[in-house]
């Protein structure tokens, strides 16, 4: 389900000051069906909020979002949002946990059980159903989290920095997993990501922000096969290529 966005705008006002913060600045943009996008820039450049606007958490000042052709200005199930942080429930087991949004909807157990249990399965969670999340390890929470976001079937899956505080090991496993859902599902994904390896490893296509205001100053397709080799020539073109545009975003005045 292809997602499409016009004239987004979004200006925050600043009361304590009189003034107003423009965060977006005339973004548009089409994410095609099934594709991997992801989205890049300096800090603060407005990227989780287009990610809010387009699951309608914020409104936008002006401009549309369409989903697959329908107006999008509610929450809706057919986008999912996974955040960093893992904001897993510590009273509630694995199984619980994956299967809380379905609970939320009067989904009756028997059946909320067997869903969990497919994606306990998929996602080689079967020995810990009934673990708490305290004693998971961080990779084994994110996994918990997407499957407790794909249990909804969302035909958009939003990713603001899910694997940011995992280590290096975890996260190289992470992003493999995360490819193998992709690929075996064909969501439409949007990843925010501060790591130029993982944008590289991950990505069809890579937007770039501007300093706020966040603009799109950048559109780089990534045209190299899956799976994707880190130390390749190609693979480091590409990383260079996202390299000097965030470092040209962050010094803008080193190029002049």
């Amino acid at each position: 389900m292809s997602l499409e966005l016009t004239g987004i705008h979004k200006v925050y006002s600043q009361t304590h000051a009189g003034e107003t913060l423009v965060a977006l600045r005339d973004i548009n943009l089409t994410v095609e069906a099934g594709s991997f996008v992801s989205i890049i820039g300096p800090s603060g450049c407005g990227k989780t909020t287009l990610l809010r606007i387009i699951c309608a958490l914020e409104a936008p000042t002006r401009g549309t979002v369409l989903l697959g052709g329908r107006q999008i200005d509610k929450p809706d199930g057919s986008i999912g949002l996974i955040f960093q942080e893992f904001a897993l429930f510590p009273w509630r087991s694995v199984v619980d946990n994956i299967g809380f949004s379905l609970e939320i909807q009067n989904v009756p157990k028997h059946e909320r059980r067997e869903r969990a249990q497919f994606y306990l399965k998929k996602f080689g969670l079967d020995e810990f159903a009934h673990t708490f999340p305290k004693e998971l390890s961080g990779g084994m929470k994110q996994r918990v989290a997407i499957a407790r976001t794909l249990i909804n079937d969302p035909k958009l899956l939003l990713m603001d920095e899910p694997f940011g505080s995992l280590d290096s090991q975890s996260r190289n496993a992470m992003q493999e997993f995360l490819l193998q859902v992709w690929q075996e599902t064909g969501k439409t994904i949007i990843f925010i990501s501060h790591n130029i390896d993982e944008t590289v490893f991950l990505s069809q296509k890579v937007i770039g922000f501007s300093q706020r205001p966040g603009v799109i100053k950048m559109v780089l397709p990534i045209d190299l096969p899956y799976p994707r080799e880190r130390t390749s020539r190609d693979f480091n073109r590409y990383r260079k290529i996202i390299l000097d545009y965030l470092s040209e975003e962050r010094n803008p005045r080193a190029g002049q």
